[in-house]
């Protein structure tokens, strides 16, 4: 069965252990990582609903993500950060325990391999979990040079 499939199954069946409500993913409605990482962040315990937009790099924009940050979709919670791309699960649960001063999201800029979403077998390529700031900075967050460290 294709991810795809079970979209609406995993918008309406998320556990709400770890949810800080509601999180929208902007998105292309033909990206198939987009699905396979609201896989990842539903099994986590996140409610997510998928927003097909033919306006993604305009929504980007809107949000503060530029193009050194940027990604395949473009994720709001309903509180108002930004989840640019791949980003694990355990970064997002640990920036919304605590964003720091003047912090707008998370990125994982690129579609690393490997990534929430991003999985090719075995293959893995190491990357950054970038925090956004409000003034257009970016800064370092989490390196994920493993798997297990996803």
């Amino acid at each position: 069965m294709k991810l795809w499939t079970l979209l609406p199954a995993l918008t309406l069946t998320a556990p709400l252990a770890l949810a800080e409500g509601l999180i929208t993913v902007n998105k292309d409605p033909n990206c198939g990582c987009c699905i396979g990482w609201m896989a990842h962040m539903a099994s986590k315990g996140y409610n997510l609903e998928a927003q097909n937009v033919d306006n993604l790099n305009e929504i980007k924009a809107d949000y503060g993500v530029d193009s050194t940050v940027s990604s395949c979709h473009t994720a709001v919670t309903d509180n108002g950060y930004v989840l640019e791309g791949h980003v694990p699960a355990r970064y997002v649960e640990q920036f919304l325990a605590a964003p720091p001063d003047g912090a707008i999201g998370l990125s994982v800029p690129g579609m690393p391999v490997g990534s929430p979403g991003m999985e090719m077998g075995d293959t893995f390529q190491p990357y950054e979990v970038v925090l956004i700031m409000e003034d257009g900075a970016h800064r370092l967050f989490a390196e994920v040079n493993f798997p297990e460290e996803q």
